[in-house]
């Protein structure tokens, strides 16, 4: 057999047990915050019928799916997020009680430009309502988006809100029609807090081709007092809309007790399509040169793309990888690679049954335990519990089986002591 180079693909990467394990355990603490706010979990396929994906996105997004013919010449793509297959979802499913609220945790492929936390191959984390047209449910999940983060022990973060209506009137004002021409500016003044004024107005121009005039009609727009929106749109119904949404958002922020953590940011547009009243981004206020590791908005018109009624949906996704760099960064998480609590050693093959016993008390009990293999020299056995992290050895041992008791050691602090196996069990418990 040939040899083979080991690589991975650009923008792809392999997670190690170090960066697994407390990333895995962060995916927990998301899921039980999900399912505290009655989310529940839905799987879909990794692989669409791309016609399932086209054109969900605008142009842009299409540019970025990974779509090919497969070995029965469908024609098929990875899916880019996890709204639209839930969309699909719904549309097969119409008989599921409404509101339905669900939550997936799941990978996602966009073959765009890698950088700082930022890959191809990358995990989101959505919750969603559908069904709801009330904003209760827009304020439910900025209720949850910060539910997350304060589980994981963030405190440091604005979710920045604003409504597509606003930005449909104040295109309208400017005269750009609707569409890809609409979309494309929204997806540069989108660019804002990377970039910066003087490069948006300057793509606004050269690649949206808007005059100077209408840059500095959308600039006046952005610097707005959110109380006054209601004022500067008195000829734009949508506009109205738009500005009395976003008041009541703020309102039901407050009676959830997350308005200190919520900031009115016009500039917010969301570069997809599908979004048609609330949108939002999440930013850790320490790291926010790490961009937006949560967002979402209210898609209404989506689902009855698929055949189906028109449902009203809202939803909120969190970029797992992005996140997760943002607390490493902030030193929330640490990278740790052992999920071994106790490790419980083997003298010779006549006392491997009684650690074989133990070990399963300890489990049986909740306690990460590992026998080790193989047998050998206890200071091989110690040394490899303290190369590993392991926290506790139990010798087990010809002497501590006839005594009925067994030896525990604390490996960080060297103390010892002799306890029976129930206490033993009661005390690492």
């Amino acid at each position: 057999m040939a040899n083979v180079k080991a690589r991975v693909l650009k923008g792809f990467r392999d997670y190690l047990p170090d960066t697994m394990l407390p990333k895995q355990r962060m995916l927990d603490t998301v899921a039980r915050t999900f399912e505290s706010f009655g989310f529940a979990p839905l799987a879909t396929p990794a692989l669409e019928y791309a016609d399932v994906l086209v054109g969900k996105y605008g142009d842009e997004g299409d540019k970025l799916l990974y779509r090919f013919l497969d070995n029965g010449d469908r024609d098929v793509a990875l899916r880019y997020d996890l709204t639209v297959p839930l969309a699909r979802v719904v549309g097969m499913n119409p008989q599921m009680p409404k509101p339905f609220k669900r939550y997936q945790i799941a990978p996602v492929w966009r073959a765009e430009k890698p950088g700082r936390g930022r890959f191809r191959e990358f995990v989101q984390c959505d919750v969603d309502i559908v069904g709801c047209a009330d904003l209760t449910a827009d304020a439910e999940c900025l209720a949850v988006g910060a539910a997350v983060l304060r589980a994981l022990g963030v405190e440091d973060f604005v979710l920045r809100v604003n409504n597509r209506k606003l930005l449909t009137a104040l295109l309208a004002r400017l005269g750009i029609a609707e569409g890809e021409p609409a979309m494309a500016v929204l997806r540069t003044v989108d660019k804002l807090p990377k970039i910066g004024e003087e490069a948006v107005r300057a793509l606004l121009q050269k690649e949206n081709g808007l005059s100077a005039e209408a840059a500095d009609g959308i600039f006046e727009f952005l610097g707005l007092d959110p109380a006054t929106l209601s004022d500067w749109f008195a000829d734009s119904e949508v506009g109205q809309k738009g500005a009395e949404e976003l008041n009541t958002l703020l309102q039901l922020a407050a009676e959830l007790g997350v308005r200190d953590k919520v900031e009115v940011d016009l500039s917010i547009a969301r570069g997809l399509d599908y979004y048609t009243g609330t949108i939002y981004e999440t930013f850790l206020t320490a790291s926010e040169s790490l961009g937006s590791v949560m967002s979402g908005g209210r898609y209404d018109e989506l689902l009855g793309m698929f055949g189906g009624a028109s449902e009203p949906a809202v939803g909120i996704s969190l970029g797992v990888d992005r996140l997760f760099a943002g607390l490493l960064e902030l030193g929330l998480v640490e990278a740790d690679g052992n999920p071994t609590r106790v490790l419980v050693t083997v003298f010779d093959d006549s006392t491997r049954p009684a650690s074989y016993a133990l070990a399963g008390a300890l489990r049986a009990a909740g306690v990460n335990t590992e026998v080790f293999l193989g047998g050998g020299r206890m200071k091989k056995q110690f040394q490899h519990a303290d190369k590993r992290g392991i926290e506790y050895v139990v010798v087990a041992g010809p002497d501590e089986i006839a005594r009925g008791t067994y030896t525990l050691k604390n490996m960080r602090s060297g103390a010892q002591e002799a306890l029976e196996r129930d206490a033993l069990v009661a005390r690492l418990r």
